[in-house]
């Protein structure tokens, strides 16, 4: 599945620059708020989900290699953190639904740990 079909089906909001999400296939995911438990735990390519919406959450993508962040909740970054994961090639995508929500929809869509 790939990360366009991904967005469309949850509708979730591009927050970052669209890139050609047809190329990008999420191999897996991961649903931490902790970042050092994201740091240990997420995988190259997987979906991270979140509710932190801060400029950390960049680098922490950026040094997993997540295929993407879905920040949950509403919580909306600022625009310095919208530049930061732009110039770091980091993808940032909205939800108003919980955390516990989009990761069982992702579940029931294959996209597993």
């Amino acid at each position: 599945m790939t990360l366009q079909e991904i967005i469309q089906k949850l509708n979730l909001t591009v927050l970052t620059t669209p890139k050609d999400f047809t190329a990008i296939q999420p191999t897996g995911g991961y649903a931490s708020d902790l970042l050092s438990c994201v740091m240990a735990g997420a995988k190259p390519g997987h979906l991270w989900m979140t509710l932190q919406a801060h400029i950390n959450i960049v680098a922490v993508a950026a040094l997993t290699d997540t295929a993407a962040v879905i920040v949950t909740e509403g919580a909306t970054p600022e625009p310095e953190v919208l530049e930061k994961a732009n110039s770091q090639g980091v993808t940032l995508l909205g939800t108003n639904e919980g955390t516990y929500q989009v990761v069982g929809k992702l579940w029931e869509m294959g996209i597993r740990p």
